[in-house]
């Protein structure tokens, strides 16, 4: 056949338009493409959430593309397993009750599963602002091509309403910061201040699951998020806790989303 660059170029903008517009109204608002929302996605979707990425860098992951220290592999404690095994991730067991994944898989399988559930990702979109309403709930996230925001242009951001928005944005806490710094009284967790403390992977991995929480109306933190919205350590490349974390934040989203 022969190819006509016009109807490539037709076929680029017409379908992503459709897809954008059809997601202005949504049900959760995954700010951020590591891997505790990358989880929380493909458990959300798979339950008939109609759910959405935002992530402002051209690829999802975080930082499990590089393992540790730029070795691909990523160390799973047993209590995370079932997670793996529900991405269909292959890991081995090094010692007991730790277990070995390739982080380049793990990351391909996190997003292959996330999308094929029905979960819509809108990469190189930045997060730049909330939405609110009486009593300052969130209700939704105000966006800006990543594009824009890297090189501090001044063009004005779209918006999407959502009924719940999930804070996986990693250590920087952006959602969480953006509260704090625009909202005045706003208090994020119960010291109402953010920033994670440095690392002790058995306490963080422990805190990344029970910090996981709706931490203000309208808000579910998760993943290393959570952990700097709760002044609790980092782990490292043990990555048990973001998985858990980002289970348990799609539970708590399809709670919540029973009130609507």
């Amino acid at each position: 056949m022969e190819l006509d660059e016009v109807i490539i170029t037709r076929a680029i903008f017409e379908e992503y338009s459709k897809t954008f517009l059809e997601y202005t109204d949504i049900d959760v608002a995954l700010v951020g493409g590591g891997p505790a929302n990358l989880v929380a996605a493909k458990y959300l979707a798979e339950s008939g959430a109609k759910v959405a990425i935002y992530e402002q860098k051209l690829s999802l992951g975080g930082g499990m593309w590089a393992g540790g220290m730029m070795f691909p592999r990523i160390v799973v404690q047993e209590e995370a397993c079932h997670v793996l095994d529900d991405f269909g991730i292959r890991y081995k067991e090094y010692e007991p009750g730790y277990y070995v994944a390739n982080s380049v898989e793990s990351v391909g399988k996190l997003i292959a599963e996330a999308t094929s559930a029905g979960a819509e990702v809108f990469n190189l979109v930045s997060f730049e602002d909330v939405m609110i309403r009486e009593n300052d709930r969130v209700t939704g996230i105000v966006i800006n091509w990543g594009p824009v925001t890297a090189q501090r242009l001044h063009v004005d951001p779209l918006m999407i309403r959502t009924k719940l928005v999930i804070d996986g944005t990693g250590h920087d806490a952006v959602v969480c910061n953006t509260i704090l710094r625009k909202i005045p009284d706003a208090k994020i967790g119960e010291l109402g201040i953010l920033g994670e403390k440095p690392m002790w992977s058995e306490v963080g991995e422990r805190l990344a699951v029970d910090a996981t929480q709706e931490i203000y109306p309208g808000l579910i933190v998760a993943g290393m998020a959570a952990n700097a919205a709760t002044r609790a350590p980092r782990m490292g490349p043990v990555f048990g806790g973001m998985l858990l974390s980002g289970e348990k934040a799609a539970k708590l989203a399809l709670d919540r989303l029973k009130r609507f």
